[in-house]
């Protein structure tokens, strides 16, 4: 059985120094892990995608899993594990959750791996 990965509150941006600015400490080097692991996945990228370039600001669920092709219980399964990774933010409306995205925890991450990138 694979080993669990612990669970870290990644609610927050990442903020710790870029990767090639000196070795990280086994802390810092997991949250980079459970973020990059959040967005290692083909729908989770294209939910991101969405989120992103979506005019509106936030999205239904039930539209996103009409966009992406899936379950709403698998598009909510995504989305929770966005959001856990502090890379989406969902409010309930009634029956539906809305989501948006946090671009300031991507840009957050993108810092830490490559701080001279864009």
């Amino acid at each position: 059985m694979p080993k669990a990965l612990p669970t870290l509150d990644l609610t927050a941006p990442i903020c710790c120094a870029p990767v090639s600015a000196a070795p990280l400490t086994d802390e810092a080097a997991m949250e980079v892990a459970l973020r990059l692991k959040a967005l290692a996945d083909p729908a989770r990228i294209k939910l991101m995608s969405l989120l992103l370039t979506n005019s509106a600001g936030e999205v239904c669920t039930c539209d996103l899993a009409a966009a992406v092709g899936l379950s709403e219980s698998t598009v909510s399964h995504h989305l929770s594990q966005l959001k856990k990774a502090g890379m989406a933010q969902g409010t309930r409306r009634g029956m539906n959750v809305y989501y948006r995205a946090r671009p300031d925890a991507l840009n957050a991450l993108r810092l830490v791996l490559n701080p001279n990138c864009c």
